[in-house]
């Protein structure tokens, strides 16, 4: 349960990257941001996988690459599609802290599965996060940089946040009950097969989107720095995709879904201290009691997770 914890907090760390990207390119649509990221991680996994085929091909089935493909889709092309528009619409902070009811939605979303606790014994550090993630929202919209965008831009980065909230809890329901129905598959096994199938899907709706729209892509040549956009999307696919998805498979092999669903928190935390060091500043009052609750909320899930684990062991 210790690696578990430990290899959640690692995943987050690296996730967290995810919302400085937009930030960095801002000339590239969430579309393209999307596609450039899962193209480089395809090609990073297959380069990763190359000695384990063999041996995987083995064991795939019909309803692996069904899995896989679905996963793709709602975890990594349609999440960061919302999410990239979020934070070119909404900003940072907003998209990372709406983002950050992750916890919420998927510990209600495995509330029934093994090893859960019950909702009443959650209630109390659910609620703490609850109350972080209404502090830095409440600082976020009422600030002075709230008012630099219209009041429609901000409610579609809302909603684009709330659309990547919906598919990546999804996504990590299903993809933490598949590993724990499938022990056939190492932690990077399955990560590596994630990244291919994501980069096969990449191809493929990349292809149609150049297609769509060449015409626009082509008028905006002239404002992009294509060389900063493969780099910052090949850290991505190395750090944040690969590694921290390989990290987070085996946190969701070893940890109950009420449990790895508050170690998400922790993605929008790293992105928030990712911001305030791009920004050069400290955090405001609000955003720093938001951080703290959030940070106590957890700690207090994961307490309670290890006195049932511990009554588990002893029974």
């Amino acid at each position: 349960m210790g690696i578990g914890i430990i290899c959640g907090l690692l995943a987050g760390a690296l996730w967290g990257m995810v919302f400085i990207a937009p930030r960095l390119l801002p000339a590239f649509t969430p579309w393209e941001l999307s596609i450039g990221r899962y193209l480089a991680y395809g090609l990073v996994a297959l380069v990763a996988s190359v000695p384990l085929l063999r041996r995987i091909s083995r064991k795939l089935t019909r309803a692996d690459c069904l899995a896989l493909l679905r996963q793709s889709c709602a975890g990594n092309l349609v999440y960061y599609v919302l999410l990239a528009a979020a934070v070119q619409l909404a900003g940072v902070g907003p998209a990372s802290l709406i983002i950050g009811i992750l916890p919420i939605s998927v510990s209600l979303s495995g509330r029934r599965d093994r090893g859960a606790l019950p909702l009443r014994q959650l209630a109390l550090p659910l609620l703490l996060v609850a109350l972080g993630i209404a502090c830095i929202n409440v600082d976020l919209f009422s600030s002075a940089t709230a008012s630099q965008a219209t009041v429609a831009t901000r409610l579609a980065g809302v909603a684009c946040a709330a659309g990547a909230l919906a598919s990546w809890t999804w996504y990590a329901v299903d993809n933490a009950r598949y590993l724990q129905r499938n022990p056939q598959y190492s932690s990077h096994e399955w990560s590596a097969l994630y990244g291919l199938s994501t980069g096969v899907l990449s191809v493929v709706f990349g292809i149609l989107g150049w297609l769509l729209f060449a015409p626009l892509v082509t008028a905006a040549e002239t404002q992009r720095d294509w060389q900063m956009f493969w780099l910052v999307n090949g850290a991505l696919a190395l750090g944040a995709s690969l590694i921290g998805n390989s990290l987070w498979n085996r946190a969701s092999r070893r940890l109950p879904l009420t449990l790895s669903g508050q170690l998400l928190v922790m993605e929008s935390l790293f992105a928030l201290l990712y911001v305030f060091m791009l920004e050069g500043r400290l955090p405001r009052l609000l955003e720093a009691t938001a951080i703290a609750l959030l940070i106590v909320g957890v700690a207090w899930a994961v307490r309670l997770h290890g006195t049932l684990h511990s009554r588990g062991k002893s029974a």
